[in-house]
């Protein structure tokens, strides 16, 4: 969850804080890794009906043909999965490595007292699996390493970061860009937050968009509402690209600054000499 900010990014261009008009984008992603239909039943109709007037028949649709790996368990991705689950995603793949904690519990909401010691990928599977019985859900119980992660990438159509570690976040980046899936980074320290969706084709890749050197912190302040806004601040992003509905941000860093309860967007340029997976000059 550590974040960088903003006078750090590759550009600091601020945008307009203002609201824009709800307008649907063209060249929608293509989907398949899930493997599921996309007809909806009439218990789904009916469960989705106040959002069906905000993405449609066809953007529901496209919304249950679609299967999102979910990087951790923990606050950022608790909220994460709760919202995918929210509007219909039909297969969620829901991979951490670590066991309930106590410490976890201020922030984390798909945990409770009753899970400290048990693995977060199956006790946040659970709850999902509860909340939308139309979701497909299956809990990974390994940490993300470059062992496994270009065969997770592989399973889904996109993938959603609630990871608290740059390196396995930049071996996600790297698998999603070379096999041209859809990455949202996001990132929470204290009441501050981060969203950057990757597009491979139509953005550089996360680790080109920001600073050449970032390190883990062993321990990072985060308060729950906080991590709450900066999830849904990313699934409403990948929502976007995956509908088309609104404006995306692909490329551009959101940031949250909940003291102030300000939203600042930055356009992000690549670091020169960087080269993304599958460009020439990647090693």
């Amino acid at each position: 969850m550590p974040i960088i900010p903003a006078r750090l990014a590759s550009s600091t261009t601020p945008r307009c804080r203002g609201a824009s008009p709800l307008r649907v984008e063209a060249g929608w992603p293509s989907l398949g890794a899930s493997g599921i239909g996309d007809e909806l039943s009439p218990q789904e109709l009916l469960r989705y009906d106040r959002q069906l007037q905000v993405f449609g028949l066809e953007g529901q649709r496209r919304l249950k043909s679609l299967s999102v790996l979910v990087a951790g368990a923990g606050g950022l991705g608790s909220f994460e999965a709760l919202y995918l689950a929210a509007v219909g995603v039909g297969r969620l793949v829901i991979v951490d490595g670590d066991v309930v904690d106590p410490t976890n519990l201020n922030r984390q909401v798909l945990h409770w007292a009753e899970d400290v010691g048990r693995p977060k990928a199956v006790s946040a599977a659970e709850k999902v699996k509860k909340f939308n019985p139309f979701v497909e859900v299956e809990p990974v119980t390994e940490p993300i390493t470059r062992d496994n992660v270009y065969e997770l990438v592989k399973r889904v159509d996109a993938v959603i970061d609630g990871l608290d570690n740059w390196e396995a976040r930049f071996l996600l980046d790297e698998a999603t860009y070379s096999l041209g899936k859809v990455f949202v980074h996001a990132g929470v320290h204290g009441m501050e937050g981060q969203v950057v969706p990757i597009v491979p084709g139509e953005t550089p890749c996360l680790r080109c968009l920001l600073p050449e050197s970032l390190s883990s912190p062993p321990k990072v302040p985060a308060v729950g509402f906080v991590v709450g806004m900066v999830a849904g601040m990313a699934v409403a992003e990948l929502v976007k690209i995956f509908t088309g509905v609104g404006r995306s941000n692909k490329g551009r860093m959101l940031i949250l600054d909940a003291i102030d309860m300000e939203i600042v967007r930055v356009d992000l340029k690549p670091r020169k000499g960087c080269t993304c997976p599958g460009e020439p000059g990647k090693q």
